[in-house]
């Protein structure tokens, strides 16, 4: 949806403005090439992610800013440029496709390889880590709660008899033995996804998104933010309702704009999309 995030964020041509999510440049390059005097921060977790990056926009390079960290240090990727405030920030809440068609990277049970999942492979625990030494209580919660995994118990189950568990493949073995497969969608999706959001922590970084996101724009700037999952999609949706009750902000987009039939043909994977913006009131303090 990049037209649509790029009509919402109206850029201007002197406008600064924050990718906190520019995984390997597709919106940064676009709203690079808008920007005439301005510039554009670009953010991502994922250093590797954003070294691609800086090589698909070198065409752009004299305006753009690039800055490696979660969405917890967006306020230092500002300060490194001597700013405080943004005409409009952007993050594209899915995981990129760099990091699932990557089989060293542990996102995806369609390619052996080790079960990392970390979006940052300079820190933190694995996603083996988590399988193979977290309690099975704990972990049947972990899946149940982030996945939405319903045969969470016995998937967990499986998994405590069959440690250790050695890789990707193993692991979707493992719970398609324990869940067989009785529809188009492989049964050890809920589980991955879930163990990528632990490893990552990504509930409590959307809402440090969500929470420091408002404070970085300036007063009429917008902040657009594209959903991928149902948990992230309600978060954002209270979120802006919350930010406009108490008077700071206006809703864009009354109900959530999602893709074209013309891009879903193109890719597929945009289907679950979700867009909502706001633009900060001009009568906040």
């Amino acid at each position: 949806m990049a037209q649509e995030s790029l009509d919402l964020l109206a850029i201007r041509p002197d406008g600064i403005f924050l990718d906190a999510t520019t995984g390997l440049g597709g919106h940064t390059g676009l709203i690079a090439q808008r920007l005439t005097t301005g510039f554009v921060i670009a953010n991502d977790r994922d250093a590797e992610s954003l070294e691609m990056a800086k090589a698909n926009t070198a065409e752009w390079a004299e305006r753009i800013r690039y800055h490696h960290g979660p969405f917890s240090q967006l306020a230092d990727a500002l300060e490194e440029q001597g700013i405080r405030k943004v005409d409009g920030v952007l993050a594209d809440l899915g995981v990129s496709r760099y990091q699932l068609t990557s089989a060293d990277r542990g996102f995806s049970f369609s390619h052996e390889g080790p079960l990392d999942m970390r979006m940052d492979r300079s820190t933190g625990i694995t996603a083996a880590d988590i399988v193979n030494y977290t309690a099975e209580k704990a972990l049947a919660d972990l899946i149940f709660q982030l996945g939405e995994e319903r045969s969470a118990r016995r998937i967990v189950r499986a998994i405590v008899r069959a440690r250790p568990i050695r890789s990707t493949r193993h692991l979707a073995d493992v719970v398609e033995r324990a869940v067989p497969r009785t529809g188009k969608i492989h049964p050890a999706t809920r589980t991955f996804m879930a163990l990528r959001m632990a490893v990552n922590e990504e509930i409590a970084e959307r809402d440090r998104l969500l929470q420091l996101g408002p404070d970085l724009l300036q007063n009429g700037g917008r902040m657009v933010v594209i959903s991928f999952m149902s948990l992230d999609d309600r978060a954002v949706k209270e979120k802006f309702k919350e930010l406009a009750r108490q008077g700071r902000a206006t809703i864009l987009t009354k109900r959530p704009l999602i893709p074209s039939d013309e891009e879903i043909a193109i890719n597929a994977a945009s289907r679950s999309a979700k867009l909502r913006g706001i633009e900060m009131s001009e009568e906040r303090e």
